[in-house]
């Protein structure tokens, strides 16, 4: 069992909410690791406090292996592909980059909600910039968030899902 599609990508740019939309488009389950982590563990700002991020990475890992055991639509956290286990676990399934803009995250970062991005924009821009070879790895095809209305975006993911999956 394989999910039939994976969304990566940076912190904000709307992976969770268009994995939902995605799902009741096309019929599909939808699972979220941030949400297993959190359901299981509590909210990730204190799990990073108690923890740190090497123990937040570890919870999230076995999240991804969870997540990756569904058949439906998996939502992975911004990090999750920091882990060469789950890079590798992506191989074979479908994987779409969610992509956004600077300019166009700024308003989505609330500060206190995201741990690794202290400074808002700045942060967010250096995570991205040092996640980016781990998110073209595993990629397939990406779509951007910056500007479209995410229910255009998961109409351009379906169809280009369709044309990917037997």
């Amino acid at each position: 069992m394989a999910p039939k599609l994976v969304l990566v990508g940076a912190p904000a740019s709307g992976k969770s909410k268009l994995a939902k939309r995605l799902g009741g488009l096309i019929g599909l389950s939808v699972v979220d690791t941030d949400k297993i982590v959190t359901r299981d563990h509590g909210p990730i700002p204190e799990i990073f406090e108690n923890v740190g991020e090497a123990g937040f990475r570890s919870l999230e890992r076995s999240a991804v292996v969870e997540a990756l055991g569904s058949e439906g639509i998996v939502s992975l956290g911004g990090g999750a592909v920091i882990d060469p286990d789950t890079r590798a676990d992506l191989r074979g399934i479908p994987v779409a980059l969610i992509t956004i803009s600077q300019a166009a995250v700024a308003s989505r970062l609330t500060p206190g909600k995201r741990p690794l991005l202290p400074e808002g924009v700045a942060s967010w821009a250096a995570l991205v910039a040092e996640r980016e070879p781990w998110y073209q790895e595993v990629s397939d095809r990406s779509f951007d968030t910056s500007s479209t209305p995410l229910d255009t975006v998961a109409g351009d993911i379906a169809q280009w899902l369709k044309e990917v999956s037997p």
